[in-house]
């Protein structure tokens, strides 16, 4: 057992660091983006078909739509926070003397991984979980208009999470420091 913790310690730290936090900033963005569409997919296809029956809503829902693309943006500001803590190349090779491959490097790969993985992960559950209320808003709309306004709250309260993975991502990025 301990000769395959010591063989996939290795593997992990072969890998250039670099590359940890290169991937961690594509899976903020990619997993934002996929939870942005898919809850403007979801908000989209119940406000089309509910204003059907009530015009009225077009306009009205469409601000949770708006909460949808709000979630792509919150991938994309955490991005543009871990690459300015993200250094390329040689740079690393000349400031630490015989080893490019310091504990310090790894950790700041680690860090912008992890927080790339955090944000992503929590706006695409916060963009289905928007999408999904947001089709609810605008059915209950369609029914009783009355119920736009708690429905909208609920809908925040959603949309918070996204915001909450960009906190978290945010405290992670910070401790990324190359050496």
């Amino acid at each position: 057992m301990s000769a395959e913790v010591a063989n996939w310690s290795y593997i992990f730290s072969s890998i250039d660091p670099h590359s940890w936090g290169a991937v961690g900033m594509g899976l903020a963005v990619a997993f934002s983006i996929l939870g942005a569409a898919w809850g403007i997919l979801l908000t989209a296809g119940s406000l089309l078909g509910a204003a059907v029956k009530a015009p009225r809503i077009r306009a009205k829902n469409l601000i949770s739509v708006i909460f949808c693309e709000a979630t792509a943006i919150y991938g994309i500001i955490i991005m543009i926070i871990m690459l300015s803590k993200y250094q390329v190349g040689d740079e690393l090779a000349n400031w630490v003397p015989n080893s490019r491959w310091s504990i310090q490097a790894h950790h700041a790969g680690f860090a912008i991984f992890s927080a790339g993985l955090t944000t992503g992960l929590s706006n695409l559950a916060c963009g289905i979980c928007v999408g999904v209320v947001g089709a609810n808003c605008a059915l209950a709309d369609a029914q009783r208009p009355s119920l736009f306004v708690p429905m909208l709250i609920i809908e925040i309260f959603a949309s918070a999470l996204g915001l909450f993975g960009v906190i978290i991502g945010i405290i992670q990025v910070s401790e990324a420091l190359y050496p």
